[in-house]
């Protein structure tokens, strides 16, 4: 019977870690888009205020420490590029969040069953 209990007992922590672990991958993941979002409604106020300009206004964009004149329709191209990577990275963020919260819910419902099966186990020992 003890060796039973031990089992269950090493399953359970098995599963408890890799709850733990995709806790952590989860944190992750809403990190990231988060800080994807920050640069999607950046990029997009960019194109906004890029939308206002006239063809005659000039634009630098900044290397490194100095400003180099480029067109404004390159301008209005690379960052619209920007806008479409951006939006591409935040659906598969959201979809591995998705993903991610099925694993975990997964997880809890074994982790539960394994709470049970070890009471019921370590109760029978007694």
């Amino acid at each position: 019977m003890d060796k039973e209990v031990a089992v269950v007992q090493r399953k359970l922590e098995a599963e408890l870690k890799n709850f733990q672990d995709s806790i952590k991958e989860y944190s992750k993941l809403v990190q990231t888009q988060q800080q994807l979002d920050g640069q999607f409604f950046e990029n997009k106020s960019i194109l906004e205020e890029l939308q206002m300009l006239k063809p005659t206004n000039t634009v630098y964009k900044l290397y490194g420490p100095v400003l180099v004149k480029q067109d404004l329709e390159e301008s209005k191209q690379n960052v619209g590029k920007r806008i479409e990577y951006i939006s591409k990275e935040l659906k598969r963020c959201a979809e591995n969040i998705s993903q991610l919260e099925q694993k975990q819910d997964k997880y809890r419902a074994n982790l539960q069953k394994l709470q049970q099966q070890y009471q019921s186990q370590k109760a029978m020992a007694n």
